[in-house]
């Protein structure tokens, strides 16, 4: 057996024997074991920024867990994330704040699950779902409409190790609950989108590109240095070759990367544009706070959301006070065998 057929064959099982079992303790993490703790104090002590948004965003999921419903959130968050989110919720609520941290992660989550469900319906209910840049992503545990579909969570290694450790040492525990996975299988390749070999990576790991797919990119396109990104999507783009393809992900406009130069690289401020340039079609974007992705988690009726999508995109600068236009757009896209066909022929 070859190294990366006895890394391969690890992964995977170690994805089997978690498939019994995910956390849940309340969204609060105040109960976790010693173990967890443990692995968490290594989060804390060897990962940079970039790796540690990852429990970030599942800190955020675990504390608005009454509309997102992860059951794995606060487990994988840790309890230094989720302290630092609750204590920053806790005062915008006390100060009356047009919006409270965390919601926009709240409601791109809840966005990515609906256009999972409806674009798992669309292909039939048997779907290949490839999530990119995984980090700690549930959706295998929660999300019914994944039962007849194959997931793939593909992340960094030292990323994925720590997520399998956190869900096994979570087992232990006497106060957590007990789910089932919803997906028919899930598998994580240890894998770094950075590298060109990704996708043969994956499909080492059982991806077959004859079959219908959707990729998911939640948080994770702007992460990368543009040439990256593009030879992500371009990625994508090929593999309509024979099938129908679905792509979901996120994109930050030029003002929202400007935020942090350290951890944000690639943005655009067209994707609607971008993505039929490349070979996508049916491209439909949404801002935070449209009807599609508001789910009534935008109660303040100054929300600086509905604000700023009220704003015609081509403007930078806020009229009101002067600041920059942050712009967080929610794309899904969708690539067909014809759409190369028709763009061989033009």
């Amino acid at each position: 057996m070859s190294k990366e057929e006895e890394e391969r064959e690890k992964v995977t099982a170690a994805a089997a024997a978690a498939s019994e079992v995910v956390v849940v303790n309340g969204g609060g993490g105040e109960e976790e074991g010693e173990g967890v703790r443990a692995l968490h104090a290594r989060v804390e002590a060897e990962w940079g920024p970039v790796m540690q948004s990852a429990c970030q965003t599942a800190a955020a999921r675990a504390l608005w867990g009454r509309a997102v419903r992860d059951p794995a959130a606060g487990v994988l968050a840790g309890g230094r994330f989720l302290a630092a989110l609750r204590e920053r919720m806790r005062r915008d609520e006390e100060d009356g704040a047009r919006e409270v941290h965390g919601v926009m992660i709240a409601v791109r989550t809840l966005w990515f699950d609906a256009r999972v469900e409806a674009a798992v319906a669309s292909l039939g209910g048997a779907a290949q779902v490839v999530l990119l840049g995984a980090g700690m992503d549930a959706r295998a545990y929660r999300l019914s409409c994944l039962k007849e579909c194959t997931v793939f969570e593909l992340d960094f290694p030292e990323l994925l190790e720590m997520k399998t450790d956190l869900l096994h040492e979570a087992m232990s525990s006497a106060n957590n609950q007990k789910l089932t996975m919803m997906a028919k299988s899930l598998t994580r390749v240890p894998a770094d989108i950075r590298d060109g070999d990704w996708i043969t990576k994956l499909q080492s790991y059982g991806y077959v590109p004859e079959r219908n797919t959707i990729w998911v990119l939640e948080g994770i396109l702007y992460y990368l240095h543009h040439v990256h990104a593009m030879q992500v999507l371009e990625t994508i783009v090929a593999c309509r070759t024979s099938v129908h393809t679905v792509l979901l992900a996120d994109f930050m406009n030029k003002n929202a990367v400007s935020l942090s130069r350290a951890m944000y690289h690639f943005y655009h401020d067209s994707p609607d544009l971008l993505l039929p340039s490349i070979g996508f079609s049916q491209v439909t974007l949404s801002q935070i706070g449209d009807p599609q992705a508001h789910f009534g988690l935008l109660s303040h009726p100054q929300n600086l959301f509905d604000k700023l999508r009220r704003l015609p995109r081509s403007v930078e600068t806020n009229p009101e006070d002067g600041t920059p236009c942050c712009r967080l757009y929610l794309v899904e896209a969708s690539a067909f065998p014809d759409d190369q066909i028709t763009k061989q022929g033009i």
